[in-house]
């Protein structure tokens, strides 16, 4: 068993529904994602260090 992530635009969701059954694909779980990239900048520290 392999798990696939994919984050794909919501214009192309009926498009991979239609394939996956052809390569014996029956469910998946399906989430809307938003924001992309236009999140204000968050720096991580790490023992103090950016």
């Amino acid at each position: 068993m392999k798990k696939i992530e994919a984050i794909i635009k919501p214009c192309k969701l009926d498009e991979v529904k239609e394939v996956l059954p052809e390569i014996v694909i029956e469910g998946i779980p399906v989430a809307e994602a938003r924001g992309f990239c236009r999140q204000k900048r968050h720096a991580e520290l790490y023992r103090g260090a950016e």
